[in-house]
């Protein structure tokens, strides 16, 4: 549900951000110490004061998200409890789970404001012949045995569909071996036992050579601590830009006041050195979207994993 636009004018610059009087809560739908743990952390420190007198972050791992999900759909409207939620939740998985993934981030929820944004990468172990994506492309087109095998975190997982994508559009067949997680689809990679894998720029980027070789990244632009590895795009494939985000979310219904007083604070930490640096660390951008912008941005995005997951020829269970 987008947030009203006359509203958000109305929020002049500097202006004293409506506070909730009570602590608030964050919910993660994933394990303490992951990627989105890790983030919801980061910020949740720094709602203090302007939006709530303290943030405690509740970790409900379960159901590839939709725990955590359910719980904040089903609270009450009071900005006291928020969801942080990484883009596939609520872009791709009604599209891969349509039966459980009933849920509509756009009238179940008020979608606040992207916390930061990131790529994935393609990888291949250290001793693999291609040395750039260019020759991982020659190589590609050459092998005439079986089908080329590629990793990722799992079956409709955000790499398995950007493997799926950089095959299409090579004209080339590439297996798709999907792994229980990031971990082992890297760790196999790392051990030469598959010559491809797929995943989260954050996934690869500590073993960058060190036992993987980053040849490409599916970002808009190359990334600061990698200059010398390509966008896919730059490679040739200009509409090949594929980017995922974490972003915060309250129950529908929720006053407009309470989740731009979550926005201005959220954009408010965002530009801080601290927050900065801390999303550096994890390959993320500080990408911070307003409120109808994100909306809108959900609403592009549904469409498109959808016609991806569809050109693919992927069967969502049923």
């Amino acid at each position: 549900m987008a947030l009203g636009t006359t509203a958000l004018a109305m929020m002049a610059p500097g202006a004293r951000a409506q506070t909730v009087p009570r602590n608030a809560r964050m919910l993660v739908g994933f394990a303490a110490g992951g990627p989105t743990d890790l983030v919801a952390r980061l910020y949740a420190e720094r709602l203090r004061p302007n939006y709530a007198p303290a943030t405690l972050v509740e970790n409900r791992p379960g159901a590839t998200g939709r725990l955590a999900l359910e719980a904040v759909r089903t609270a009450e409207p009071d900005g006291a409890t928020m969801l942080m939620s990484p883009a596939s939740v609520m872009t791709l998985q009604p599209h891969i789970f349509p039966r459980e993934a009933r849920h509509d981030a756009l009238t179940d929820f008020v979608p606040v404001c992207t916390l930061c944004e990131f790529a994935f990468a393609i990888a291949v172990p250290a001793s693999h012949p291609a040395q750039s994506f260019a020759e991982l492309t020659t190589w590609l087109r050459a092998q005439t045995g079986p089908d080329v095998a590629f990793g990722s975190p799992g079956a409709g997982s955000g790499g398995h569909f950007v493997g799926d994508m950089v095959g299409r559009a090579l004209g080339v067949t590439m297996n798709h071996v999907p792994y229980r997680g990031a971990a082992p689809a890297v760790t196999d990679a790392v051990a030469g036992n598959i010559p491809i894998v797929v995943t989260v720029l954050s996934d690869v980027m500590p073993h960058h050579g060190r036992g993987l070789r980053i040849l490409a990244i599916s970002g808009r632009e190359r990334v600061s601590r990698l200059p010398d590895v390509p966008t896919i795009a730059e490679s040739g494939f200009r509409d090949l830009i594929v980017t995922d985000w974490m972003g915060l979310f309250l129950p529908a219904r929720t006053p407009n006041a309470i989740a731009l007083s979550l926005y201005n604070t959220v954009a408010a930490a965002a530009a801080t050195p601290e927050v900065r640096s801390a999303l550096d660390r994890l390959e993320f951008l500080p990408i911070i979207t307003r409120p109808d912008d994100f909306a809108a941005r959900i609403g592009r995005e549904r469409e498109n994993w959808a016609r991806i997951v569809r050109e693919s020829g992927f069967r969502p269970e049923t």
